[in-house]
């Protein structure tokens, strides 16, 4: 199974639904919530240039947030992506 990291944080919405997703799929992943984590935060927005949460990587390809994975998941990118990096 590839490498998925689930970026999150605290009473957040968007990472509720992006879990719901992923969980629905049977798409095991890691979440790391970075709510109490600053130095965490300014890591991964150097890393992938966004902001905002929920980030969703499969192995080092960011896919996005809940709207892009939600997209992928449509329009089959997010199997590809997964089959790709197994």
């Amino acid at each position: 199974m590839p490498s998925i990291t689930l970026y999150t944080t605290d009473a957040c919405p968007f990472c509720v639904r992006v879990k719901q997703l992923l969980d629905a799929r049977d798409v095991q992943y890691e979440e790391i919530n970075l709510a109490r984590d600053a130095d965490g935060r300014a890591q991964l927005s150097q890393r992938t240039g966004m902001l905002t949460f929920p980030q969703v990587l499969i192995g080092d390809e960011l896919v996005g947030g809940f709207q892009e994975t939600l997209a992928a998941d449509r329009s089959g990118r997010l199997q590809q992506l997964l089959a790709a990096a197994a």
